[in-house]
């Protein structure tokens, strides 16, 4: 019997707006139930009306799994998602001032060679991965890197121009990188297609795999079609040759690029069979391999395997994955922290708050701020702080407090 919903029309309904938040989301009511941490009867109940329109910790819950903003669920476009789910750094407008700035005319000043502008962005990887505020740090770089290889890539010719382009095409990596999780996603959109339009222009199979890898990002943010995304991945890595470490690395990211687009549609034999790929090609580049910037290894393809665990709404095995994780495996702070709240999610949706806030906590410590600007991490710690286990909301109110979140 077809289900019957309210007659008035969808966008005065809220059972309307809840449906269509997750059909563009490409989500079944399984998987989004999974997501929100209630059943698929909860969710049929509010897309029929039979369940109202939930409280504001639950609708931010949804309108972050639905990739939309609380207005879309709510109607009343005063409140945003972005409100409470995404802070913006003090720096955002000079990264964005830089990012949207044209310079039409050509500059006097002598271009700085692609040796130096390499030995740059090398530095500014170190900051962006290391133990502190590395969003903070990297701010203060971007606005002269994006303008000093824009002027390097228009002013050098040959094969030094390529050298350039490469190296620019990491400066919008880490743009990308500082605009995630930041109320600007148009800005992430710009910041990848420029970093592929780069990678190209640079005629770099590398490079472009690179960007191949943080384009899949983008993609998957924005819930675009996972074959859009699978075909940009597997085009890039068939441009590679798996004989060169260098090579090797970037293809079995790209391995893992495409697991976790399958993954995020749900169609898990093809995600672990890409994942198992990866992991092959860490393998082959030996258990202490990392890449010094993609940080492509054994540790990430296993810390990886959690989110995979997420996005295909398996909770017990997403346990326990994070249980046996080793995360001094991962050579980067920023990873590390990712991760760690990636296993707060999965103990949270085991309904293991005390795990959930300890972990966060570990992820505070390890990147201050990876925790404080992450949508989970904001979007939980005031729902632990009032109704998480007693133990652990005091815990969860100075963490909020900490990292700048009302609870």
């Amino acid at each position: 019997m077809p289900e019957q919903y309210d007659t008035e029309p969808a966008f005065q309904t809220f059972a309307h707006r809840a449906r269509a938040a997750r059909d563009r989301a490409g989500l079944t009511r399984p998987v989004a139930a999974g997501l929100v941490g209630r059943s698929a009867e909860w969710v049929k109940g509010i897309e029929t009306g039979a369940i109202g329109m939930p409280r504001l910790p639950m609708l931010i819950r949804m309108a972050t799994i639905y990739e939309c903003d609380i207005a879309d669920l709510t109607g009343d476009e005063r409140i945003s998602a972005a409100t409470y789910t995404k802070a913006a750094h003090a720096s955002l407008p000079a990264i964005k001032r830089a990012l949207t700035t044209y310079r039409l005319t050509s500059s006097d000043a002598e271009p700085e060679s692609a040796e130096v502008l390499t030995a740059r962005v090398r530095q500014a990887w170190k900051l962006w991965h290391s133990e502190g505020d590395h969003r903070s740090r990297i701010a203060s770089l971007l606005p002269d890197l994006l303008a000093d290889t824009q002027h390097s890539a228009r002013a050098l010719e040959g094969t030094e121009r390529r050298r350039a382009l490469v190296v620019q095409a990491q400066v919008y990596h880490l743009t990308q990188l500082f605009l995630a999780f930041q109320p600007e996603p148009e800005l992430i959109t710009l910041s990848g297609d420029r970093s592929m339009t780069a990678a190209q222009d640079a005629d770099s199979p590398r490079a472009m795999a690179g960007a191949a890898w943080y384009v899949n990002h983008v993609y998957r943010d924005a819930n675009e079609a996972a074959d859009a995304r699978v075909e940009l991945a597997e085009q890039a890595a068939s441009l590679l040759r798996q004989e060169e470490p260098e090579d090797l690395a970037r293809w079995g990211l790209l391995q893992l690029a495409v697991a976790l687009s399958f993954a995020k549609v749900g169609k898990a034999g093809l995600a672990w069979r890409y994942w198992d790929r990866a992991k092959d090609a860490a393998g082959r580049l030996g258990d202490d391999y990392a890449h010094p910037w993609l940080i492509f290894g054994r540790g990430v393809v296993d810390a990886y395997a959690l989110t995979m665990h997420l996005s295909l709404v398996q909770p017990g095995q997403a346990v326990e994955v994070a249980a046996g994780l080793d995360h001094s495996a991962v050579p980067s702070a920023t990873r590390r922290s990712f991760h760690l709240i990636e296993a707060a999610r999965a103990y949270g949706m085991h309904d293991e708050g005390v795990a959930a806030v300890a972990l966060l906590q570990k992820a505070h410590r390890a990147s201050p701020e990876t925790a404080r600007y992450n949508t989970y991490t904001r979007m939980v710690l005031p729902e632990l702080a009032k109704a998480g286990p007693r133990m652990v909301r005091e815990d969860a109110r100075e963490l909020a407090l900490e990292l700048g979140i009302s609870a």
